[in-house]
């Protein structure tokens, strides 16, 4: 018996939503990540794109817990010298939620061409609305 090895135009590709309202940032991003790369499949291969399209809509009302919200801040560099830039977390959720959950999932995906690739099947809104009802999304059941 061989091990059976998925086809990235084998795999059919599905639609979840996860509502992040009121559950924690990390919670959410550990089980956005898992679908992104497909590890709730059975026939997940690691180095073929088997994961399905996520939306994740209230991004603005995931909590952070702890001290994380005044303590944690997000670093980056413009690229001169001495403009190193940082910003709380506790801004960076007020204005750009969206921003803050991109970055905790592209933090668990893999750092090569797979995980940039598995990125852009990624939607996140602030709100409850979004714009991909033609696509026929199912709520996430799984464990979050």
């Amino acid at each position: 018996m061989s091990t059976y090895m998925a086809k990235a135009n084998e795999v059919e590709k599905k639609w979840y939503i996860i509502d992040a309202a009121g559950k924690p940032l990390g919670r959410v991003a550990a089980a956005a990540a898992t679908i992104l790369r497909g590890k709730h499949r059975p026939e997940f291969t690691p180095n073929t794109d088997c994961g399905e399209y996520v939306i994740i809509i209230n991004a603005k009302d995931a909590v952070l817990t702890g001290n994380k919200l005044l303590q944690k801040k997000w670093y980056r560099h413009t690229g001169y010298i001495g403009h190193l830039k940082e910003v709380s977390y506790k801004e960076l959720m007020a204005d750009r939620p969206e921003k803050a959950m991109e970055l905790a999932i592209s933090g668990m995906m893999p750092h090569n061409t797979l995980g940039r690739k598995s990125l852009k099947k990624l939607k996140v809104y602030a709100g409850a609305e979004h714009e991909h009802e033609a696509q026929k999304p199912v709520m996430w059941t799984g464990r979050i």
